[in-house]
C-alpha cells in the first residue's frame, strides 16, 4: 500500500519534465553531452589528433573538406567538432569525478557532525573552516603546481575545495531532522546509530544533496575551465574544453572559432546544469512539488 504512492510519483517525474520545456531541453543538451564523453574518444579520438595543415584554421561552414569540418579546423588543421567531442570526456571527467568524492566525503563528514555530540561536530567543522578560509582556485594553483597537472590530481583539488559544502549542508538538516518524531521513535525502538543514520535521515537529506551536486557540478566545470585556461590544469596532449579556449586565445581576432566552439559547449552545459538543477530543487521538494504536478495534469 505505502510503495504506490512512491512509485506513482517517480513515475511522474519524466511527464513533469516533459511539460517544463527549458528543463527538458537542458536534460537533452546534458544526454547529448554524456553520450559524447562517453563514445566520443573511441570514434572520433584519431581524427581529433591528427594533423592537417592544409586545414589549418579553415573557417567554419565550409563542408569542402567534408562534415567533420562544419565548425572549421583548428590551427593544426585539426577538426573542431571532433576535438569538442572528444574534448567532453576529461570536462566531464574531472567534473563528476570531483562532484562525486566531495559529495561522499563531505556528507560523511556532515552526518556523523550533525548526529553526534558537540565535540565531534566542533572538530569536523573546524575543519571545514580551515579549508574554506583560503580561496579554492589559489588552493588548486598551489597543489597542482607541487602535484603536477593529471586528471587525478585535478579531481582531487577540486572535490578537496567542494567538501565543506555538502559537510555544512548535511550537518544543518541533520540537527534539524533528528529531532522529529519519526527519529525518536526509531531510536526508542532500539535502532542503532548507524540505521538511524542510513534508514531514517540520509534518505530525507538525499534530495537537498543531488540538488546541490547537480548545480555543483556547473561550478567545478567552470572551475577545471578556469585552471586550464591558465595552463595549470590538464596538459597535452589531453584535452579539455577550457584548454582549447587557452589554445584559441591568441586566434581571437584571425580564426574566432577556436575559442568560440568549446567555450559555447562550457556555457551550454553549465546553463542546462543550472535549469535542471532548479527544477529537480522542485521536483523533489514535497512542499513545492505540488506545482509541477499542476502544471502537468492541466497540460494533459
Amino acid at each position: 500500500m505505502t510503495e504506490a504512492p512512491g512509485r506513482e510519483r517517480l513515475l511522474a517525474l519524466p511527464r513533469m519534465l516533459w511539460r517544463d520545456k527549458f528543463a527538458f531541453a537542458s536534460a537533452v543538451v546534458l544526454l547529448v553531452v554524456l553520450l559524447c564523453a562517453i563514445f566520443g574518444p573511441a570514434l572520433l579520438g584519431d581524427v581529433a589528433s591528427s594533423q592537417n595543415l592544409r586545414g589549418r584554421n579553415s573557417p567554419p561552414f565550409d563542408l569542402a573538406r567534408g562534415w567533420l569540418y562544419v565548425l572549421g579546423g583548428d590551427s593544426l588543421g585539426r577538426p573542431m567538432l571532433a576535438r569538442v567531442i572528444v574534448a567532453a570526456r576529461n570536462t566531464m571527467m574531472v567534473a563528476a569525478g570531483a562532484v562525486a568524492s566531495a559529495l561522499l566525503v563531505g556528507t560523511a563528514l556532515g552526518l556523523i557532525a550533525g548526529y553526534r555530540g558537540k565535540n565531534t561536530s566542533q572538530v569536523i567543522m573546524r575543519l571545514g573552516d580551515v579549508i574554506m578560509s583560503f580561496p579554492s582556485l589559489l588552493i588548486a594553483v598551489v597543489v597542482l603546481y607541487i602535484l603536477g597537472s593529471s586528471v587525478a590530481n585535478m579531481i582531487l583539488v577540486l572535490a578537496i575545495t567542494r567538501v565543506p559544502i555538502y559537510m555544512r549542508t548535511t550537518r544543518a538538516e541533520v540537527m534539524e531532522i533528528r529531532e522529529r518524531m519519526f527519529v525518536q521513535a526509531a531510536i526508542a525502538m532500539g535502532a542503532s546509530p548507524g540505521r538511524v543514520i542510513l534508514r531514517h535521515i540520509l534518505p530525507v537529506v538525499a534530495p537537498t544533496l543531488i540538488t546541490i551536486a547537480t548545480l555543483d557540478f556547473a561550478f567545478v566545470m567552470l572551475a577545471e575551465s578556469a585552471l586550464s585556461f591558465l595552463g595549470i590544469g590538464i596538459q597535452p596532449p589531453e584535452i579539455t574544453w577550457g584548454l582549447m579556449v587557452s589554445q584559441g586565445r591568441p586566434y581571437l581576432t584571425s580564426a574566432w572559432w577556436l575559442a568560440f566552439w568549446p567555450g559555447l559547449a562550457i556555457i551550454l552545459t553549465t546553463l542546462s546544469l543550472n535549469l535542471l538543477s532548479n527544477w529537480m530543487r522542485i521536483a523533489f521538494d514535497p512542499a513545492q512539488r505540488w506545482r509541477l504536478e499542476a502544471r502537468s495534469s492541466g497540460n494533459g
